[in-house]
């Protein structure tokens, strides 16, 4: 039975990290290696041997096309989502700026309440106690807030933070991490990134410190996660969450941490969630619905679809008199 492509993965890339020149070396040994072992050039003639290594060439440049293709469109639409709600949210602090230039800044009283201001005038000291009061009781925690968040950051419109050397947003099912690049021009080259499952390392090349170099909070799909240089002057990294149910408090585990539960993540559609997750929410959603009307839930009509086809495969025996939960 054929392997899958990826079933080889594991070897393909310990032997990759022992070439130092990269992809070019890597393939001088692969040809080499066909060269001396194999008839690749000699069994079928030289242009044949051409002709399968542009088919098999091909094949992969246009899923790796369709792939970055893929990648730049997600990046986009979340890029609208959160211009978009940015603008909202600059929308609404003009039109609040707006209704607050139109309030009167003179405020016309009452000879009752100038008397009271007047009295008010001729006894500062308490006056001043009760200002006294009101700083102390501004300087009270927040009653509502958990003990275990305090100290913690707000999370910024991308609900992640906003950082001395990055800054990062995430949702439920990716992370982004954007990095201002030290002079514009910099190319792919220049830097040395490397995506790991629990760790993320950023450099520019012969330049210490690493900008990030440390183990990150949570799991991520390798495989799933890429970085490019965006504008020619920040480095985008996205990175795949392995569990696209939890909210990430920092990027890596030196970073400050946020407080998760002020996260106000925008409303998604069903058409926005992977496969898996999709098929997850979409079952809670009917058995919820099931359950508000009477109905069996999908795992006990599972259970009673079972037990009706014993039945009918069974048709001597007699359930008349049995109970059933």
């Amino acid at each position: 039975m054929a392997q899958g492509n990826d079933a080889f993965d594991g070897i393909l890339l310990s032997i990759a990290t022992q070439h130092e020149g990269g992809v070019q070396d890597l393939l001088d040994t692969f040809f080499s290696f066909l060269c001396r072992k194999t008839d690749f050039y000699t069994g079928a003639g030289i242009q044949a041997a051409e002709k399968l290594l542009m088919e098999k060439f091909n094949k992969y440049k246009v899923k790796a096309d369709e792939e970055i293709a893929k990648k730049r469109a997600e990046i986009e639409e979340r890029e609208r989502k959160i211009k978009e709600r940015r603008e909202k949210e600059q929308q609404q602090l003009e039109e609040q700026k707006k209704q607050e230039a139109l309030e009167p800044k003179i405020k016309e009283v009452t000879d009752e309440e100038a008397d009271l201001i007047k009295q008010q005038q001729q006894h500062k000291q308490p006056l001043k106690e009760d200002h006294q009061d009101t700083k102390e009781e501004d300087k009270k925690p927040d009653e509502d807030e958990d003990p275990q968040d305090a100290g913690k950051l707000k999370p910024n419109a991308g609900n992640g933070s906003d950082l001395p050397n990055y800054r990062w947003t995430q949702t439920l099912s990716d992370i982004e991490v954007r990095i201002p690049l030290p002079k514009a021009g910099l190319r792919s080259r220049d830097l040395s990134v490397d995506i790991q499952k629990n760790h993320l390392k950023a450099a520019i090349k012969n330049q210490l410190p690493a900008i990030v170099d440390d183990r990150l909070q949570h799991d991520v799909k390798i495989e799933e996660s890429t970085w490019l240089i965006e504008d020619k002057q920040t480095l985008l990294i996205t990175l795949e969450k392995v569990n696209k149910m939890e909210w990430w408090s920092r990027l890596v585990l030196s970073d400050p941490e946020i407080n998760t539960k002020k996260i106000n993540p925008e409303p998604s559609k069903l058409s926005d969630l992977d496969g898996e997750t999709r098929g997850l929410v979409e079952k809670m959603m009917y058995d919820q619905r099931q359950k508000e009307m009477g109905l069996p839930t999908s795992e006990e009509q599972k259970k009673q679809d079972m037990l009706k086809k014993f039945m009918e495969q069974h048709p001597e025996m007699d359930f008349s008199k049995c109970k059933f939960s």
